[in-house]
């Protein structure tokens, strides 16, 4: 997978085997780890992005997607990205 970029947008599949469309809002790397924040393409279509969910997925070396299974790297990842959209919401 090529590098990742903002406003790009694809279809992953959720624990229930569900496809989902999702486009990535921001990016962060910590600890040369880079990670994604991306929410459903629908919700973010609907104009209600007070409203949205927002999931972090880790990109691993060869560029696939996967879940943060541990709460550290979780919360870490989440101030992150928290940090970053206050910024945006401040220009």
């Amino acid at each position: 997978m090529d590098k990742i970029e903002v406003g790009e947008i694809f279809t992953i599949t959720d624990e229930t085997e569900e496809e989902q469309t999702v486009e990535v809002i921001a990016i962060v790397t910590l600890d040369e780890i880079d990670y994604i924040a991306v929410s459903f393409l629908e919700d973010l279509q609907d104009g209600h992005e007070d409203d949205i969910d927002i999931f972090f997925l880790k990109v691993d070396n060869d560029g696939d997607l996967d879940a943060i299974d541990n709460d550290e790297e979780f919360e870490k990842v989440s101030k992150a990205f928290d940090d970053i959209l206050a910024e945006e919401n401040e220009e």
